[in-house]
């Protein structure tokens, strides 16, 4: 497995970061994310590389009082580093621990890291209080930089982050760590090729953790026979884990996964997939929506409230997982990968270009809008469809009445003009019916265009198409080279 030594990424948190030390008022940072998106590492690497007077506690998921006295004895040997604390030594309560991060942060500058502050909460729901009457009498007039950190994103949303929480509206900053992007696999996978590397995307998604358990000198196909195929590896547990941090009982959300995995995109057909009735789907739905799991997508030209509605698994790995593991883990736990591998390998294409390879175009439309390498920067970018047509990728901008309108081919030849004149045939289908619009066509081909589609391409853009609303500015081709280089560069 890859162990990167060098810490690559985070540039921005890391600078927050250092903002937020520098300033000399008292602080407070609300950290959160999934599980192993990395929000660990970037506390400890920050807490190295400024060496500032910082103490870094990790919650333990163990009884009330063995927590209790787990931080205490942390702050005691802060402040006592020659003498270490009594094995039995604790604060009787934490208002007097919150008192001693005051005292130690009365005169000079301190930096106080409580990473899993959920596993506290689980146990003593009311510490959100007792941390807030602390920040507002002692701690604020203090010279503390506090850092909340934890994974269950729907405790921290309750007792954080939420109106009715305790502690809302005394966060300096929140920071919702999101995987990585794409751009900086190319930093941590040097010897992969961009297609491989949009292979693992697809896999393991921008997640830290995972990328770990790469090891660069196999073959992806090795690497999926030995990181995912394996019996009782780490890997097979890790959805049921993701589960639990939200749900006690996962079993009915596990059957919707995995009918959305199998292609059931609305609550009709997630129903019939799995037996459950439609109300108690909209209730699951509702659940996996709030864990950031499942997104419930609208055509990008239409309302949020559009009967057009699908569901789809926004987290690369449970969508890997549901799709190819979930149903053989009795041939995996009895060492027999041959029929999953087989079927990866026969159906990964497929699977890259309906997910991964669009999403990666649709960030590319985003970004170089906004960089103005195209004629309008979208203020969203999604997908569009309708009864009749499906567009891949959709940028629109509502106040200038402009649409980016793609087309995404993850095959491994030359893509051909046929593609690309039925793109434009769309093109009625899509465009909103009020309003006069400008239409820009792009291509994303993995392996590039034919000089038919190349052709083709210019005569589009020197036509300048009308019609009765919409007229055509120009069309673009791009291949997987361009989208890599581009998105490297620009995470940068």
């Amino acid at each position: 497995m890859a162990k990167f030594k060098v810490f690559k990424g985070r540039k921005r948190e890391l600078a927050l970061l250092d903002q937020l030390w520098q300033g000399s008022d008292a602080a407070l940072l609300i950290l959160y994310g999934r599980r192993r998106v990395g929000k660990t590492r970037l506390l400890q690497q920050w807490k190295q590389q400024s060496q500032a007077r910082a103490l870094y506690w990790v919650a333990e998921p163990s009884s009330t009082l063995d927590q209790l006295r787990s931080f205490s004895q942390a702050l005691y040997n802060f402040a006592n580093p020659h003498t270490p604390a009594p094995l039995d030594f604790s604060y009787a309560t934490w208002a007097q621990a919150w008192q001693q991060v005051a005292n130690l942060a009365q005169q000079v500058r301190f930096a106080l890291f409580i990473d899993e502050f959920t596993y506290v909460l689980a146990n003593t729901p009311a510490i959100a209080g007792s941390l807030q009457n602390a920040w507002d009498q002692l701690l604020s007039q203090s010279k503390l930089l506090l850092v909340i950190s934890g994974s269950h994103l729907g405790m921290m949303q309750r007792h954080l982050l939420a109106y009715q929480a305790p502690l809302y509206g005394r966060a300096t900053k929140q920071l919702h760590l999101q995987p990585l992007s794409f751009g900086y696999t190319s930093a941590f996978f040097p010897a992969y090729q961009s297609a491989e590397r949009v292979a693992i995307y697809a896999m393991f998604g921008g997640v830290p953790a995972y990328w770990e358990r790469i090891d660069p000198t196999l073959s992806i196909s090795d690497n999926i026979r030995h990181q995912l195929l394996t019996p009782n590896n780490l890997m097979q547990a890790e959805p049921r884990l993701l589960l639990q941090d939200f749900v006690q009982e996962p079993h009915n959300y596990v059957s919707i996964l995995a009918a959305i995995a199998g292609g059931a995109r609305t609550q009709k057909a997630i129903s019939v997939r799995t037996g459950l009735a439609q109300g108690h789907v909209s209730k699951y739905l509702s659940v996996l929506r709030g864990s950031g799991f499942v997104q419930r997508r609208v055509p990008v030209t239409a309302t949020e409230s559009s009967r057009l509605g699908r569901y789809h698994i926004i987290d690369p790995y449970l969508r890997f997982y549901y799709r190819f593991l979930f149903a053989r883990q009795a041939q995996l736990a009895m060492d027999e990968p041959a029929l999953a591998l087989a079927e990866i390998k026969r159906h990964l294409l497929d699977f890259i270009g309906t997910h991964t390879w669009e999403e990666l175009c649709r960030e590319w439309v985003l970004r170089a809008g906004v960089r103005g390498q195209l004629p309008f920067a979208a203020d969203q970018v999604g997908s569009a469809w309708t009864r009749q047509a499906q567009v891949d990728v959709v940028g629109i901008n509502s106040r200038e009445k402009t649409l980016l309108i793609g087309e995404c081919k993850w095959q491994d030849r030359v893509v051909s003009r046929t593609v690309l004149r039925q793109l434009v045939a769309k093109t009625g289908e899509i465009v909103p019916k009020h309003g006069q619009w400008r239409v820009y066509y792009l291509g994303f081909g993995r392996a590039g265009w034919t000089a038919a589609a190349r052709q083709y391409a210019a005569e589009v853009s020197a036509e300048n198409q009308q019609t009765h609303n919409w007229q055509v500015v120009g069309m673009q081709l791009v291949d997987l080279p361009q989208v890599d280089a581009d998105l490297q560069q620009w995470v940068r």
